[in-house]
């Protein structure tokens, strides 16, 4: 079993930057595909970024690319999505997750092994 907090967040404006912090006990990230997704309301979750267990091979999803950045403290036991530039549709509650699949289907909400509470990121124009 692996638990996730998330921290960070908060109401911003746009054009800020946010840094959104998930934190790992029980599993070391660097043994997970460790990855970011978010919900918006009446929306579905959707994948944002990951990061490959056992390397440090990175994806994003479009809508970021370029903007956000997940990045892994191995030795905080740490994943960070460093998040700038935001836009109003960034707005959503931001979820940390996290899988020990192969790396195909990591990155979908289905195959998340492990999830944390949420952190809500609100981005005004």
């Amino acid at each position: 079993q692996a638990q996730l907090v998330e921290s960070g967040g908060g109401s911003v404006q746009a054009g800020d930057s946010v840094e959104l912090s998930c934190t790992a006990s029980e599993r070391t990230v660097r043994t997970l595909n460790m990855a970011w997704f978010r919900q918006a309301p009446g929306q579905e979750r959707e994948f944002v970024a990951g990061i490959k267990r056992w390397s440090s091979n990175t994806y994003y999803t479009d809508f970021v690319k370029g903007r956000f950045s997940i990045s892994r403290d191995n030795a905080k036991n740490t994943v960070t999505l460093q998040m700038n530039s935001l836009k109003p549709e960034d707005t959503a509650v931001y979820y940390c997750a996290a899988n020990d699949m192969a790396l195909s289907g990591a990155w979908t909400t289905e195959n998340q092994k492990y999830w944390g509470q949420g952190t809500q990121v609100t981005v005004s124009s």
